[in-house]
């Protein structure tokens, strides 16, 4: 009889961890193919976030495009975002609906689906869900492919936005040098000390560690090794294990209020939800980034250097020199041919 309880007992702790582990796996925010797949089967939408002639080319049966929602949900001038309610009809008119399974996907490692992953978030969806490992990922494990796009129903898109996820640069301004916060810069190191400028101004946020977003994955350096042919695909695009993430992210506290910010906000996005689903409790992305903060003057930097109008037009001339004896050249050899018989 004990033996029988202690029987009965184990399989249903057993039965109670896999349940667990299920909903642990539906909540985690970066999911796999296998996930995927069942999203799918089970009526989930799925988001392919590149490009439409990417998405021509060949998507995950099913899923819908509205090419890249950085561009499609942001203005083009400023990279904040568009007004909710145009947000809101597009969003409809895709039919991509809050209130459902959501799982957004790109190429692999691609920052414009944590973009959108946040944002879908911001605008209140809650069952929402990345593929880290996207159509390269899906390819690869020998998955279905299609090539006719799909149009879903429209919907009606009332979001509920959820204003605890992102800052302004105001908001950054007045948590400077508080003990309870701490500033994550996902840019690259040269962006990080001021030599690769991209505002009117280069450095970073007084206070801010920088973590390039890169060193999430296996092996940071696989696009330029891509472009150099030194491998043949972007697995060491995959992101580490989660103790190896921990330790990447090991000299940041976990509790406190944790503000992640890049350029426009794109890879920001990506290391926020590693750290989210790392456990981080109060994890913030500073959608302005560097484009705001680098251009805003009463914003304080450090390692600052300034945009250098002189040298750009001195470099912008010379280049028009070259171009000018090029052209002047061409004419010379069109001459000479034009004289011959």
């Amino acid at each position: 009889m004990k033996r029988e309880a202690i029987r009965i007992s184990a399989g249903l702790a057993a039965t109670v961890w896999l349940a667990w582990a299920a909903a642990a796996h539906a909540q985690q925010a970066v999911v796999d193919t296998e996930f995927v797949a069942g999203a799918g089967a089970r009526g989930a939408i799925l988001w392919d976030v590149r490009s439409e002639e990417e998405y021509k080319k060949g998507h995950i049966p099913g899923a819908v495009n509205l090419d890249d929602p950085q561009t499609q949900l942001r203005d083009s001038k400023t990279e904040d975002y568009i007004p909710i309610p145009q947000i809101e009809k597009l969003l409809g008119a895709t039919g991509i609906d809050l209130n459902k399974e959501i799982v957004v996907y790109g190429a692999k490692a691609l920052p414009s689906a944590y973009f959108t992953y946040q944002t879908l978030r911001y605008l209140g969806a809650q069952r929402v869900h990345v593929y880290h490992g996207g159509f390269d990922d899906w390819k690869a494990a020998g998955k279905p492919v299609s090539t006719e796009r799909t149009t879903l129903a429209p919907v009606e898109v009332d979001a509920t936005l959820d204003k605890r996820l992102l800052v302004s640069t105001q908001d950054v301004v007045a948590r400077l040098n508080r003990p309870g916060v701490q500033i994550l810069d996902a840019r690259t190191a040269k962006e990080f000390s001021g030599d690769d400028m991209r505002a009117l101004r280069g450095g970073h946020i007084p206070g801010a560690v920088n973590i390039p977003f890169e060193a999430n994955w296996v092996d940071p350096d696989t696009p330029r090794k891509l472009q150099r042919k030194q491998v043949a695909n972007k697995d060491g695009m995959a992101l580490k294990s989660s103790d190896a993430l921990r330790e990447l992210y090991a000299a940041l506290d976990p509790r406190k209020e944790t503000i992640v910010y890049c350029q426009s906000g794109s890879r920001a996005s990506e290391t926020a939800t590693v750290l989210q689903d790392l456990g981080f409790e109060n994890v913030k992305i500073y959608d302005g980034s560097w484009l705001a903060w680098g251009n805003a003057f009463d914003a304080p930097v450090d390692n600052v250097s300034y945009f250098n109008v002189g040298r750009v037009n001195s470099t912008l001339n010379q280049l028009q020199g070259r171009v000018d004896a090029l052209e002047a050249e061409l004419e010379q050899i069109k001459a000479q041919a034009a004289k011959k018989p």
